[in-house]
């Protein structure tokens, strides 16, 4: 009886330390996962962000929908000349080279434009200005790679208006830091009749955020980049 039992003990507790172990090894084994999921995510915020500041490979950019850019936008122009974002020229001012005032200055050339709201809907844009609104219709029509002089680069998006009102551009095209299909955050728009002649403009991209953010939210974002 004696020897049952102890032998019983000796089972169990060989039993234990096997399941111990096997225990450890599925601890270790998530641990490990955990390890190269984090530095998986690491890597990737550091491509998406060297992307967003312009460097990217040619074969990371991926042809795009207007659907990306779907929603209602309101221009930042208005804010900028109200002051609503001062501070974030005084946020640039503290980490970049210029004064607040040239900043100010800077943006005041880029965001400069009397269409304060755009809507997109399907295949669908409308521009709103004082003066009323103007609508069309655009089809893709494709892509273009720009070096500036700074050395980085942008990626202008193309859309091309099929129908619609005689006042509205036969060309649009996004900029908004990415490189390949996903819902836009803010974007620069530059619009007209000439395609290749908007591929030169430089010094003014007006921009817009989502209409449903205030100013103040807007600024957040802003100085959140």
């Amino acid at each position: 009886m004696h020897k049952a039992v102890t032998t019983s003990v000796g089972a169990l507790m060989i039993g234990s330390t096997l399941l111990f172990a096997a225990q450890v090894r599925a601890e270790g084994g998530q641990i490990a996962d955990k390890a190269v999921a984090h530095s998986h995510d690491h890597d990737s915020a550091h491509e998406q962000s060297e992307i967003y500041k312009g460097y990217f490979d040619d074969e990371q950019v991926e042809a795009r929908e207007l659907s990306d850019w779907e929603g209602d936008w309101q221009s930042v122009y208005p804010l900028l000349m109200s002051g609503t974002l001062d501070p974030v020229m005084e946020h640039k001012a503290e980490h970049g080279g210029k004064s607040a005032q040239e900043y100010r200055a800077y943006y005041e050339t880029g965001y400069r434009t009397d269409v304060d709201r755009i809507t997109i809907s399907g295949d669908l844009v409308t521009f709103y200005a004082e003066g009323g609104a103007v609508a069309g219709h655009y089809a893709a029509d494709g892509y273009e790679l720009l070096t500036y002089e700074a050395g980085n680069r942008g990626v202008r998006y193309i859309f091309e208006k099929t129908e619609g009102d005689d006042e509205a551009p036969g060309f649009i095209q996004f900029s908004d830091h990415r490189i390949a299909p996903e819902g836009a955050s803010h974007y620069h728009l530059y619009w007209g009749d000439e395609r290749a002649n908007l591929l030169k403009e430089v010094t003014n991209w007006p921009t817009y955020y989502p209409s449903s953010l205030s100013g103040e939210q807007i600024a957040g974002e802003m100085m959140a980049h």
